[in-house]
């Protein structure tokens, strides 16, 4: 499966897109993706109103430097001019493609009438989608669900109207606001979507392994695959996914040695972008992807919580390595 994927004036090298969320794809994790092979990396979610505040956490969530790219910033909102004002710093940043969400479940979100609420808008959200993209020179895209539940499945009706005001792309996470990200992926709405519109689209939703994404790109005809919760603790998912697209071939999954040194290395890396403190405490819940299935996993994860310093960490996955040799 060759890629000629081309969103706009962006070209990618392969079908395979990091998806954004919510406090994971930080630039520590974007690098990872990055030296993996994604055709396209994400932010992680990036509010308009606090963009407007110009704090400095918020402007560390879109700072690109050092990353190669092409890198896309996600942003949500609900109102169409604070949306393309927030476009226009986007763009200065150095992104690649803006990415509107209209998809993100959390009740904290919806209740603002953000994210997956605009499913229940459309008016509005075609208004955004317009507003951001005359703000700005560079790609538009969507990220959006089948539709708010399942008696108001309305994907198509909303990528048909991003599309028909300047959208460059759009991307379907087969789920429903109501189920969260429980149950299966329903793939049939992202073919549904693709037979609709003639701008590319990236399907999403239950891609865990290689196979998964060919066989996502066979039934629904979809352009690019999103990957989000099957790369957790799993960078190597990314390349095995590019190479397997590519020439069919799948390269080994990761040894327990190849987890912890990366473990271990992802948290180097964010210990020097956030400072050891904030860098321990997040790194905890990514030390407990790389280690799931592991032997005596659930015993380590409960001392990695209990730890305080980067220094501990290393120790104790260091000394995790040499009882899985042992053993």
């Amino acid at each position: 499966m060759e890629a000629d994927i081309k969103f706009g004036c962006l070209r990618l090298a392969n079908r395979v897109i990091s998806a954004p969320m919510s406090g994971i794809s930080d630039k520590a994790f974007r690098l990872l993706a990055e030296e993996a092979g994604c055709g396209l990396t994400f932010t992680e979610m990036i509010s308009v109103n606090a963009l407007a505040y110009d704090s400095e956490r918020t402007k560390m969530m879109f700072d690109l430097t050092g990353e190669q790219g092409p890198t896309g910033i996600q942003i949500f909102g609900s109102d169409p001019e604070r949306m393309a004002a927030a476009a226009g710093i986007i763009q200065a940043a150095g992104a690649s493609i803006i990415d509107i969400n209209m998809g993100c479940p959390a009740p904290k979100v919806v209740r603002n009438n953000e994210g997956c609420a605009l499913m229940t808008n459309l008016s509005l959200a075609g208004r955004i989608i317009e507003a951001v993209v005359k703000a700005v020179d560079i790609p538009v895209s969507v990220k959006m669900r089948k539709g708010w539940d399942e008696e108001s499945v309305n994907a198509v009706e909303l990528a048909k109207m991003a599309e028909a005001v300047g959208a460059s792309m759009v991307t379907v996470h087969g789920r429903t606001r109501g189920q969260f990200y429980s149950g299966k992926a329903d793939w049939r709405i992202i073919g549904m979507v693709k037979q609709a519109v003639g701008i590319p689209v990236v399907g999403n939703g239950d891609v865990f392994r290689p196979g998964d994404a060919r066989e996502m790109i066979r039934q629904t005809g979809c352009d690019a695959v999103m990957i989000g919760r099957g790369a957790l603790g799993n960078p190597w998912l990314f390349q095995r996914t590019v190479c397997f697209l590519e020439s069919g071939t799948d390269n080994l999954p990761p040894s327990f040695e190849d987890k912890i040194k990366m473990a271990i290395r992802h948290l180097k890396m964010v210990v020097k972008l956030k400072g050891e403190y904030k860098a321990v405490r997040e790194m905890r819940k990514h030390i407990a992807w790389y280690i799931k299935g592991l032997k005596d996993s659930s015993r380590i994860r409960q001392v990695v919580n209990e730890t305080e310093t980067t220094e501990g960490l290393v120790e104790v996955l260091q000394e995790y390595r040499n009882t899985l040799h042992d053993g």
